[in-house]
């Protein structure tokens, strides 16, 4: 893993935390990001026949003092977007991210079951993100109201219904979970989830002290964008004709967007290949066929998975 960024001692109130949002749609990916900001700066699915089509970033100060830049991300698991689409809107996540990324929201749903799509977040995030993304990740399970309604703790619906693949990403995560509410009108319930979150974003800077994660791609995508700056400042500097100015900067952003779209197709030869083999584990299912005392034939099918350790979902 590479790391880059400024560096931090204790808690700066110059430094910007860049907070990114992942999920499926439906999932409260947006409304997460409300809660966190304080107010409604993006479009929730709940409100609008649309859904988070662009990465979309707002910057605020928490109550908390924190200064975080949250950006939300398309649906990462939505089959209707195509991997060049996806890949294009991370890499231009990775421009917003500027310094980094100090924390990834895995937003899932306690609402819903999980979808066979969603089987794939490991694979997704790492293949967009880079290897080492999930020591930055955090799971925030949305539906809160949901679990109080039904009298339940998170960890007891995590105990009864716990897909294979979350315990998987809350383990490798390091248990880093938050249960939310974001239909609460409760100010107090507001701040304290939104406190207990970016506890945990704090963890995760004092764990790498301070530095933001950051993979090559991310070097790749500063590199170009200081090039184009170093040459739009050598291009002021001269006494050019302001047609000749102007001309010759649409030639350097056509070959600065031929770069990114050269880092998106790399992006996504990544995302296909990571969706491409969790689609062969899931299909390749072994059959075996046997017969009971009574000469009645049985057949037991088995689904090929990652082994992991401990047999239930006690991850707490």
């Amino acid at each position: 893993m590479n790391k880059g960024g400024a560096q931090q001692e204790g808690h700066s109130s110059k430094q910007v935390e860049n907070i990114v949002l992942v999920g499926r749609t439906g999932n409260g990916k947006s409304a997460t990001g409300n809660s966190l900001i304080g107010k409604r700066v993006f479009v929730s699915k709940a409100h609008a026949s649309g859904v988070t089509m662009k990465c979309q970033t707002h910057e605020a100060v928490t109550k908390d003092g924190h200064r975080i830049n949250v950006i939300d991300t398309p649906g990462l698991f939505d089959i209707a977007l195509s991997a060049e689409f996806i890949s294009k809107e991370i890499v231009r996540c990775l421009t917003l991210a500027e310094g980094g990324i100090h924390a990834v929201i895995l937003v899932l749903s306690a609402r819903t079951r999980m979808t066979q799509e969603e089987e794939s977040t490991l694979s997704t995030l790492q293949a967009l993100f880079g290897s080492q993304i999930l020591a930055y990740v955090i799971v925030v399970f949305t539906g809160g109201d949901v679990l109080e309604e039904n009298n339940e703790t998170l960890e007891e619906y995590l105990g009864r219904d716990c897909p294979a693949f979350i315990r998987e990403v809350i383990k490798l995560s390091s248990n880093r979970m938050v249960l939310f509410d974001n239909r609460t009108h409760d100010e107090g319930k507001k701040a304290e989830q939104v406190h207990k979150l970016l506890s945990l974003v704090d963890k995760i800077r004092k764990t790498h002290h301070g530095e933001a994660y950051t993979d090559d791609m991310y070097h790749e995508i500063k590199a170009e964008q200081h090039k184009l700056l170093k040459k739009h400042e050598e291009l002021e500097s001269k006494n050019h004709p302001p047609d000749l100015v102007s001309l010759m900067k649409d030639k350097l952003q056509a070959s600065y967007q031929e770069k990114m779209d050269q880092m998106s197709s790399t992006m996504e030869k990544k995302l296909k290949t990571a969706l491409e083999e969790q689609d062969n584990m899931s299909s390749a299912l072994s059959a075996t066929v046997g017969f009971l005392p009574d000469g009645m034939p049985t057949l037991s099918v088995s689904v090929p998975m990652k082994p992991l350790r401990g047999g239930h979902c006690s991850i707490l």
